[in-house]
């Protein structure tokens, strides 16, 4: 059986004591969407939260971790940021910006720390996934306990359904 390669996310985890499980899956790069990577998981999209980067037009670069199936309020984003109007990053920018490629952005070990929201639904769950930083592997662990290591305000983040 191979071991994993631990990536830069995890080995910061492992620094800090944060309990956490490494969970691989099986890459579709026509398909990098969070939904399939719930379906490899076998678990509830509403677990397997994605890490958006965006851009405010007062206070820079700033990221949001939110269910997979759900959609950024680019309005509730720019409100709990302190800016007046928010952006996606454009994805050319995304690798120099944190380090890391569409489809295995981690909110934890970006190139510098930068402001972090968590959607709020992560507490109704005893744990959530978020990219270990590579596309194939995901992070299992407590959304306290993930906010707390990235000092994450919790937040309505996504658009009404």
């Amino acid at each position: 059986m191979k071991t994993e390669k631990k990536t830069n996310a995890a080995r910061l985890l492992d620094k800090a004591g944060v309990i956490y499980e490494t969970v691989p899956y099986e890459v579709d790069e026509n398909d990098l969407a969070a939904t399939h990577v719930a379906e490899q998981l076998h678990e509830d999209i509403a677990q397997v939260f994605k890490t958006l980067v965006l851009r405010g037009d007062r206070n820079g670069l700033f990221v949001c971790v939110i269910p997979g199936d759900a959609e950024v309020d680019l309005k509730k984003a720019a409100r709990v940021s302190g800016n007046k109007h928010v952006s996606m990053l454009p994805m050319k920018e995304l690798l120099p910006a944190t380090g890391y490629i569409r489809g295995g952005c981690s909110p934890i070990g970006m190139k510098k720390p930068l402001p972090t929201y968590i959607h709020e639904s992560c507490t109704h769950h005893p744990h959530i996934y978020v990219s270990a930083g590579r596309r194939g592997l995901q992070l299992k662990l407590s959304p306290t306990d993930l906010a707390t290591f990235v000092g994450a305000t919790l937040a309505d983040l996504v658009e009404d359904r």
